[in-house]
């Protein structure tokens, strides 16, 4: 097992905060718990080790705080009634088949590990998080968020962060944490595009389409087709992603805009595998994928280092071709350098 992880959640502090502010209850509760994650980290066991097959379990925290809960699905067994058990058991198998099938891993650390996950979360828990050892998907309020399993690419994001943990280990501050969650945001869409066997050009690139509750005036979490575009609701605010490097945002809060600027490398990747066409876990996918696991990056990469480490392993998947210059060009429209 590698150095302990940080808590990655899929709804930006930013956002409860502002719901928080305006009284919502839920997000200030959820605030709450989630800093209780994040300096004593929930009391589970080890992570559980596996084989090169799938192997999921799904407790049931029964709208406690405690995990794993009950468990109410192994692997193999049929689906129950509770679609979220179901959900989230389908969301696990999709990433690992993406994985498995596209880069030949064997689960998120490569050796087997064994998928963990716990559902309903808490009472009303506005978020989802992966820490370190397994899956916790609250059910959301029903005014704001719905159920945070009903989004397969949540569930690949979020399982993504354990696969950097195993791997590059990017600091979760600064530029290395933004690209610790564009990495996730990455293969997070890969997984739905997977799933659906979509082509880039037919992708919808949205992260937690469908997460929104009815009347919340935008589309999802985050755009990486149009940083920047995904909400602008009175409640939530309007989404604060930058697509460019000029507009980088100075932050004292998420870890240094973690969440926030990870809308750069996002907009560099749809430019890129657009720009490639076919499958995005193809050839983009796999360049990423290269860079993330081959070594190259210091856990306090910056965009540059990360630009150049995606260049280079285009370089050494793709020889004798122009795609490490289509990976240089799509750096280049978001303004980070690979000289």
């Amino acid at each position: 097992m590698t150095a302990a992880a940080p808590l990655c959640t899929i709804v930006p502090p930013y956002v409860l905060d502002r719901l928080a502010e305006d009284g919502h209850e839920p997000a200030a509760r959820s605030l709450t718990l989630d800093a209780v994650h994040r300096t004593a980290r929930l009391t589970a066991g080890p992570a559980q080790p596996g084989s090169a097959r799938l192997d999921r379990v799904i407790g049931d925290a029964g709208h406690t705080e405690q995990v794993p809960g009950r468990t109410v699905r192994r692997e193999g067994q049929t689906p129950v009634r509770d679609q979220s058990v179901n959900h989230a058991y389908d969301g696990l198998g999709a990433t690992f088949a993406l994985f498995a099938d596209a880069y030949g891993r064997r689960s998120i650390d490569d050796q087997g590990l064994r998928l963990d996950a716990t559902v309903h979360y808490g009472l009303h828990y506005d978020n989802a998080f992966w820490d370190g050892q397994r899956m916790v998907f609250g059910d959301g309020d029903g005014e704001v968020f719905g159920d945070f399993t009903a989004c397969v690419d949540v569930i690949g994001h979020e399982l993504t962060h354990g696969v950097t943990q195993f791997t590059a280990g990017l600091e979760y501050r600064g530029q290395s944490g933004a690209l610790n969650e564009s990495v996730s945001d990455v293969f997070g869409s890969l997984v739905k595009q997977y799933a659906l066997r979509q082509d880039a050009a037919d992708a919808d690139w949205l992260i937690g389409a469908g997460l929104l509750a009815p009347g919340v005036q935008g589309v999802a979490l985050r755009s990486m087709k149009a940083p920047g575009t995904a909400y602008d609701d009175p409640r939530l605010g309007k989404d604060p992603q930058p697509a460019h490097l000029r507009d980088y945002v100075h932050t004292a809060q998420d870890n240094g805009g973690v969440h926030i600027n990870s809308g750069i490398p996002n907009h560099a990747f749809y430019l890129l595998a657009t720009a490639l066409g076919g499958p995005a876990w193809e050839r983009a996918g796999r360049i990423w994928y290269d860079a993330l696991t081959g070594r190259r990056l210091a856990a306090d990469a910056d965009f540059p280092a990360f630009a150049r480490a995606t260049v280079a392993a285009a370089g050494d998947r793709y020889p004798q071709t122009t795609v490490a210059d289509t990976v240089t060009a799509a750096w280049a429209q978001v303004g980070v350098s690979t000289a």
